[in-house]
């Protein structure tokens, strides 16, 4: 099978995981697309939401639909790093200690309020994220694969809440919001609630764990113009310029930035990148790497007005990559 031809049977395949899931959740097709893309990139998503969206019941239906072990694990200002990662347990029979696995092993994490936790507690999660592993007493384990991490968090300004340190928001390829449902989706809601007796629909598997794994590979075909790239860093050069900000878009989010890109064209069955697959993608990938002014903060600007206004200002490269 060539490449077009698998890329566009992984498109199909995506459409059909996006279907399953919206039939159990209430949720909009833009946002799981980015979660996708997030996925697709070999990434991990973040989150922002006040509580009560959905955001556990997107998570748990997106991992029924790629068949993948899924644990939560909900963080709070006590919680531990070897409650994320797991300890070494004393065997008394034995007279040895073992390794009592925590549940950051599984496929799919959901680290839900993560930023109600200190960041010492958050930082347990950069290695996992980074390497696929964890280190305990010394020795290393590596995690499922694949693994992905979707990480909610409160907005910031709530009470009890621990801004995420640049370094941990860097891991994340995307972040992105699910946002509260239209009034027809509301409607919707109060309708699967009515009778308390009828369960969520089921979400059948679409594909599985070594799919999914064949599905993250698949960006490394898709091929971007060399226009196009150079497109893509004067969008993060240009944001990096912006007197508002004080630390812009690191190296390792360009990276980041191009792998959503490829991952975007896969979604859309494409084994080429166009500029509107890193206009979309951007939003996502580069609001929450920007750090922005004291004067910013002052003024009440937000790092998603600066992306829109470096999206305006920076012109867009008419070939599109289809030659």
């Amino acid at each position: 099978m060539s490449d077009t031809a698998t890329i566009d049977a992984a498109s199909n395949q995506i459409e059909t995981i996006i279907s399953r899931v919206r039939n159990a959740v209430i949720t909009d097709k833009e946002f799981l697309e980015t979660v996708l893309s997030g996925l697709l990139a070999r990434g991990h998503v973040l989150l922002e939401d006040v509580p009560g969206t959905g955001k556990t019941l997107t998570a748990v239906a997106l991992a029924d639909a790629l068949n993948l072990a899924f644990n939560r694990i909900q963080f709070t200002p006590d919680l531990l790093p070897s409650d994320i990662t797991g300890s070494q347990i004393y065997n008394e029979q034995a007279g040895e200690f073992r390794f009592q696995r925590g549940p950051v092993f599984a496929n799919v994490v959901l680290a839900d309020e993560i930023n109600r936790a200190p960041p010492k507690t958050q930082s347990a999660l950069l290695e996992a994220m980074d390497e696929g592993q964890v280190t305990v007493g010394g020795t290393t384990y590596e995690l499922p694969d694949p693994f992905f991490v979707i990480a909610t968090q409160n907005p910031i300004e709530q009470e009890g809440t621990f801004r995420l340190p640049e370094a941990q928001r860097d891991r994340f390829v995307v972040k992105t919001s699910l946002g509260y449902p239209d009034r027809d989706g509301e409607i919707e809601l109060l309708s699967r609630r009515e009778d308390r007796t009828t369960k969520l629909p089921a979400v059948d598997p679409v594909v599985d764990a070594g799919q999914v794994s064949t599905l993250r590979q698949l960006p490394e075909q898709v091929r971007m113009e060399t226009e196009l790239k150079g497109y893509l860093v004067d969008l993060v050069r240009e944001s990096r310029d912006d007197a508002r900000v004080d630390v812009g878009v690191s190296p390792r989010g360009v990276q980041r930035f191009f792998e959503a890109a490829r991952a975007r064209a896969v979604i859309r069955g494409r084994d080429y990148v166009t500029p509107d697959d890193i206009k979309t993608i951007a939003r996502p990938v580069m609001t929450h790497r920007l750090v922005l002014t004291s004067e910013a903060a002052i003024q009440d600007v937000d790092a998603a007005t600066i992306v829109e206004s470096v999206l305006e200002g920076v012109p867009v490269p008419g070939a599109t990559g289809e030659a």
